[in-house]
């Protein structure tokens, strides 16, 4: 299905790996040019590289912190006007224990995951106002819907986020900006598969043994983690023409692990 949105231009923050990646390529093979930010440079060109390589679409890396006043500057230099915006972030550490959480973490947290996103959304929401079209994707967590101690400095900042992006959905979306949030539980990211090869290593157990234990500790329904790529071709869809009525929804996408109706 051609979602209608070859020609546009994206910014994606935190897109050198894991489900950021998976966003910039799903949005390239749309023919959608991106602009991708990520702190690690070479990891970075890599993957731009090679996504260019595959879809024949320009990809332009931005090796920066996005989470400050610089790193922000530098990106919107180079794409001042972009027609969509995702955001995205490598998440904070697992919190097993609530009390161990130091205000250090929980400053970087705010910055990374909450005023990064929401500083971006204010520069760049205005512009695609007043030309008629927009598209704003942040990619959270499962944890802003269903809170966990393992999750609180994830959690409680990316609810924030999902809180402030549907207040501003309802300002934006009559000048045709739709702006919605995904919720991913757990994926086969890059810092998931390296915190599951540390417990495992811990453990004496395989990778795919831990896994399967993580996953009938907390009843995932499909037993298994979910790949990135499905994460990446959502925000491509909440990106395309066809959700033009699609807005302020914060989607979650977990494999069944939480019970909710709506």
């Amino acid at each position: 299905m051609d979602l209608g949105i070859r020609g546009r231009k994206a910014i994606v923050n935190g897109g050198s790996a894991g489900m950021g990646r998976s966003a910039v390529l799903s949005l390239a093979r749309e023919g959608v040019e991106c602009w991708v930010s990520a702190r690690g440079e070479e990891r970075l060109v890599e993957a731009c590289r090679a996504i260019e390589q595959e879809t024949g679409v320009p990809v332009h890396p931005i090796a920066t912190d996005h989470s400050t006043d610089a790193g922000r500057e530098l990106i919107l230099a180079a794409c001042p006007a972009p027609d969509i915006l995702v955001g995205t972030c490598s998440p904070p550490p697992m919190t097993p224990d609530y009390k161990a959480i130091e205000e250090a973490d929980w400053r970087s947290a705010i910055d990374i995951s909450l005023l990064s996103p929401v500083a971006f959304m204010r520069a760049v929401v205005p512009g695609m106002a007043a030309r008629g079209w927009g598209r704003v994707v942040n990619i959270a967590t499962v944890a802003a819907k269903y809170p966990g101690e393992i999750r609180a400095l994830s959690g409680s900042t990316r609810a924030a986020l999902a809180n402030y992006a549907v207040a501003v959905s309802k300002v934006e979306a009559r000048h045709g900006v739709i702006i919605n949030t995904l919720l991913p539980g757990m994926h086969h990211s890059a810092f998931v598969e390296k915190q599951f090869n540390e417990r495992a290593a811990a453990k004496g157990i395989t990778y795919d043994e831990e896994v399967a234990q993580f996953c009938r500790d907390w009843r995932i329904a499909s037993e298994k983690f979910g790949d990135c790529d499905d994460v990446g071709d959502w925000v491509a869809m909440f990106c395309s023409a066809q959700a033009n009525y699609i807005t302020g929804q914060s989607l979650v996408i977990d494999g069944g692990a939480t019970n909710s109706v709506f």
